[in-house]
């Protein structure tokens, strides 16, 4: 066999490759194995499984984020009908291994930035979450609408929960030992945070 075949004809290269291991069960003698590729494509197998997954998380998630933005979009049923199918391409491939080695808040925030990137995304804060809104066992397993309903429940109860004052200084009042918070003991000098507005007990 040429020394040069796997990088000049890889499927040429991988068919004489896979015919040796075999004939040596048989416990013939053979000679020949390329055992420096053989190691590196083995890995590649398992890598190329792994960032097929990701990238079809990461779809996902664009399709969804798609969905949230524009939810009377006339593209609606299609990007629920990509949702599915990136959803089944990621659950064929997926293996237990890799649920470690997979970063969904990563590929949460590349998908937000490839909406930026389009210019799907304006100028406007809270548009999106800045944390994933979605576990690896909803994303796989759960279907489309179920998805949409889980994102939609967590964004209410994010509108709901108040503000706490150390962000929002409206609420800061004036005492002998400088600003406090109305809702705790927390208290800063006061030449820390400036008042912007007395607040009643």
């Amino acid at each position: 066999m040429p020394d040069d075949l796997y990088d000049r004809d890889i499927l040429s290269w991988s068919e004489h490759q896979a015919d040796l291991p075999r004939r040596l069960g048989r416990g013939e003698g053979v000679n020949g194995i390329d055992w420096a590729h053989v190691v590196d494509e083995i890995e590649d197998v398992g890598l190329s499984e792994l960032h097929s997954v990701q990238s079809y998380l990461n779809l996902m998630l664009v399709h969804l984020m798609k969905i949230r933005l524009s939810p009377n979009s006339q593209a609606l049923g299609h990007c629920r009908t990509e949702i599915v199918a990136f959803q089944n391409d990621a659950g064929r491939r997926f293996a237990p291994s890799m649920r470690q080695r997979i970063d969904l808040q990563a590929l949460y925030e590349e998908a937000t930035e490839q909406m930026e990137a389009g210019g799907l995304l304006s100028d406007t804060p809270g548009q999106l979450p800045a944390h994933c809104p979605f576990t690896l066992d909803q994303l796989l397993p759960d279907k489309w609408n179920a998805l949409e309903h889980s994102w939609s429940r967590r964004t209410r109860a994010e509108r709901a929960k108040p503000v706490h004052p150390r962000r929002s200084r409206a609420l800061w009042r004036r005492s002998p030992h400088g600003r406090g918070c109305v809702w705790c003991s927390f208290r800063l000098p006061c030449r820390t945070v400036p008042a912007t507005r007395a607040a009643s007990d």
